[in-house]
């Protein structure tokens, strides 16, 4: 009888940080929210002034665009590079995206901050040598709370405009 083959790196971390499914796409597990709260300037009632997930996206996932109501700094970890699009509230001026994975002449840096209420999508460089996953810590200040998370709703206006002006990133819809 042969053994069982072993296991890809991506189902390795799944298992050994007990990911979850993410609503937005991924594996993800909260690993610290701060015990001080904090009250944001808007109308949200306290928050946890900060809060840290792993998130990993496996070959052929992606971060659906969504919004979150706090400043939100994406870190990669290990894996392929990751491909972070972001956008104004609105959508007023084309979607920016940044490449996170270790700092190289093309631009690519570890690190980067989604400014809140900014819309955010993410997906793995595809057929990249480093493997066919991206793990990333995010950490939310102030903390997370799905509350402060939106969707995009795939049937409202800024989904139509997404697919009229920049139909490449509709998948992530």
């Amino acid at each position: 009888m042969n053994p069982p083959p072993p296991l890809s790196r991506a189902r390795q971390l799944i298992e050994t940080l007990h990911l979850q499914p993410h609503p937005e796409g991924g594996w993800y597990r909260e690993v610290f929210r701060a015990p001080a709260t904090v009250q944001p300037g808007d109308h949200r009632g306290p928050r946890a002034a900060l809060t840290s997930i792993y998130f990993l996206l496996e070959a052929g996932q992606h971060s659906r665009w969504h919004q979150v109501l706090s400043d939100e700094l994406w870190v990669h970890l290990e894996g392929v590079p990751l491909t972070l699009w972001t956008a104004d509230a609105a959508f007023r001026t084309p979607p920016a995206h940044v490449r996170l994975a270790a700092v190289d002449v093309h631009g690519s840096r570890p690190q980067h901050v989604v400014p809140a209420g900014q819309w955010q999508a993410a997906q793995p460089v595809a057929m990249h040598s480093a493997g066919d996953y991206t793990l990333a810590a995010c950490a939310v200040a102030p903390g997370f709370d799905f509350a402060d998370f939106t969707l995009m709703d795939a049937q409202g206006e800024l989904a139509a405009a997404v697919r009229h002006h920049w139909p490449a990133l509709a998948a992530f819809i």
